[in-house]
């Protein structure tokens, strides 16, 4: 029986967590109205099918930050302090908000300025992502990672589910509260990543030329067909099945239920998502976790089809709770897989791929959904995406049978062999 503390009893990593709570309801709270802002700016002077062409060029916007960064942000993580870089990029996203609070309560609010914050968003978010991630397994032992890891999910759900809610409200008492809200959370983020006291990192600094390592970073995931096939899995099933960029057309034209109605369809799935990694938390899961893991993209893709054809807010809600809660299942499960298959001096490198992928899901998949709902109209590109999301997670099931013999999350004796993590048989 493990001796290791459990991880709430670490001061850094309560620190850590509390930092991540406060961070995501920023994000969530000042992300939602972004949304809201857009699609009502554009409503006023362009068609249904041009104003959520808006919503997928924001999402475009968020995500090309990123995919040109992303070498250079994990490099970053791997070579210098992860608290400071998390520090920074809170204090670039405290500058966003107040920008945003300010013109909002100016009357200024436009396009532009809109698609500019979303650039300087995606650039603070492409260097967080990283660090975020990889700092982590610095703060609790190995055997408790997979519990920090449902914990952490905890903290990031949590600020899913309360930062929609008390974005849509606070704007709704006044626009511009949103933002000033935002800046709040952001600043007591701050204060706690100040807490997180320097952590000992077992690793030898390489003193190989960056570019090498860089692509280091790259061929460990390429070569390592178990994350390959479990970051890849995400970045096409929710690539294609993800609606939260198509949520204010719901809200507006659809179930017609307004601002406040859009603040519970944002927050849906992320209460299915916490309700599983409370679960997860007190009973982390052990056994054929591969098998599980693919069972629950096949749910997630099925949810999303049936919030697609829904035109009841109680089913919507319930569609995408289960959405969330599949969702949920499959994110506790590769990141501990990730976390547990990589060396930590290669965790920043392989943490930005596996960012990338994820923003590519989120961000590419809002410009994808946007711009599909332009052509299809927005349930034809709900269906689409989540028949896709199905279709994908078959198709893995057998090009990655890594996936499927993942029977346990403890890792092979040596991970600097990405070869030997592909033939032996995962216990």
């Amino acid at each position: 029986m493990s001796t290791a503390p459990h991880p709430f009893r670490i001061a850094n990593f309560r620190a850590y967590w509390a930092a991540r709570l406060t961070m995501t309801l920023a994000q969530n709270s000042m992300i939602i109205v972004i949304g809201w802002q857009t699609y009502t700016i554009a409503r006023d002077t362009m068609s249904m099918p041009a104003a959520a062409a808006q919503l997928g060029l924001i999402g475009l916007l968020q995500f090309l930050p990123l995919f040109f960064t992303t070498p250079i942000t994990g490099l970053v993580a791997d070579r210098f302090d992860r608290r400071w870089i998390t520090r920074v990029t809170l204090c670039l996203q405290i500058f966003c908000a107040l920008v945003l609070a300010i013109v909002t309560h100016q009357e200024a609010m436009s396009l532009p300025i809109l698609f500019a914050i979303a650039v300087l968003l995606g650039v603070g978010r492409a260097f967080a992502g990283p660090a975020f991630s990889a700092l982590a397994p610095n703060l609790v032992p190995q055997e408790v990672l997979p519990t920090a890891i449902a914990l952490s999910s905890i903290s990031w759900q949590a600020g899913a589910i309360l930062g929609p809610g008390i974005g849509g409200y606070a704007y709704a008492w006044t626009p511009s509260a949103a933002y000033y809200l935002s800046a709040a959370l952001f600043g007591a983020a701050l204060v706690c990543m100040m807490l997180v006291t320097r952590v000992a990192r077992d690793i030898a600094i390489s003193t190989a030329h960056p570019l090498r390592q860089i692509v280091e970073g790259l061929a460990y995931v390429g070569q390592n067909k178990l994350i390959l096939g479990t970051i890849t899995l995400d970045l096409f099933a929710v690539f294609l099945a993800g609606t939260n960029a198509l949520l204010p057309i719901y809200a507006h034209d659809i179930l017609k239920v307004g601002t406040r109605g859009l603040s519970a369809l944002a927050a849906a799935p992320a209460v299915g998502a916490t309700i599983t990694a409370l679960y997860f938390s007190i009973r982390p899961l052990k056994t054929n976790v591969g098998p599980k893991m693919l069972a629950a993209v096949l749910v997630y893709g099925t949810a999303t089809v049936t919030f697609g054809v829904s035109t009841s807010m109680a089913l919507s809600l319930g569609a995408l709770a289960v959405a969330g809660a599949s969702d949920m299942f499959s994110v506790y499960v590769r990141q501990s897989l990730i976390q547990l298959y990589t060396p930590d001096d290669k965790r920043g490198r392989v943490g930005a791929v596996s960012q990338l992928t994820i923003s590519a899901s989120n961000e590419l998949g809002e410009a994808e959904s946007g711009f599909l709902a332009a052509l299809l109209g927005p349930v034809g590109a709900v269906l689409v995406g989540g028949g896709g999301a199905i279709v994908v997670t078959i198709l893995w099931t057998y090009l990655f049978p890594s996936i499927r013999n993942a029977k346990t999350f403890d890792p092979p004796e040596t991970l600097r062999d990405p070869a030997a993590i592909e033939m032996e048989t995962v216990r």
